[in-house]
């Protein structure tokens, strides 16, 4: 319970705890959104929201170089804060552009991906990626 309570951290919890963040959000958002618009690719191509002005299909193929590339570097832990910040532009442009106006619940997930990305961008990946073996 005292080690509960603490606010001492260990170097070990530190990388493990980065460890796990940078997997299980980058395999969240590879499963749940960039493999469906990979997949579907020839029906969203025309028809993708396209909030920067870049064309439906440029809008489209960015997201998917987010979510399907930057989310497995981020899992391998590869040039992680670059995959992290391009994956929270990602995500902060569907919230101010694609989901404005909605309900909060209605992207309340895509705001919980945001804050996680956010900080990987400022913690870095840890020890327990390629980045962190290679010393980068």
């Amino acid at each position: 319970m005292k080690k509960i309570m603490s606010t001492n951290y260990s170097a070990a919890a530190f990388n493990v705890a980065t460890l796990f963040l940078r997997v299980a959000f980058g395999i969240l958002i590879f499963l749940n959104h960039g493999l469906t618009k990979l997949n579907k690719f020839g029906e969203m191509q025309n028809m993708f929201p396209d909030p920067l002005h870049v064309g439906h299909r440029f809008s489209l193929i960015l997201v998917i170089f987010a979510e399907v590339v930057c989310s497995l570097l981020l899992v391998l832990g590869l040039f992680s804060r670059f995959a992290a910040f391009i994956l929270f532009i990602d995500v902060t442009v569907a919230i101010f552009f694609v989901h404005l106006g909605q309900p909060v619940d209605k992207f309340e997930v895509a705001i919980l991906h945001s804050a996680v990305y956010f900080s990987l961008v400022l913690i870095g990946p840890g020890k327990i990626s390629v980045d962190g073996m290679n010393a980068r």
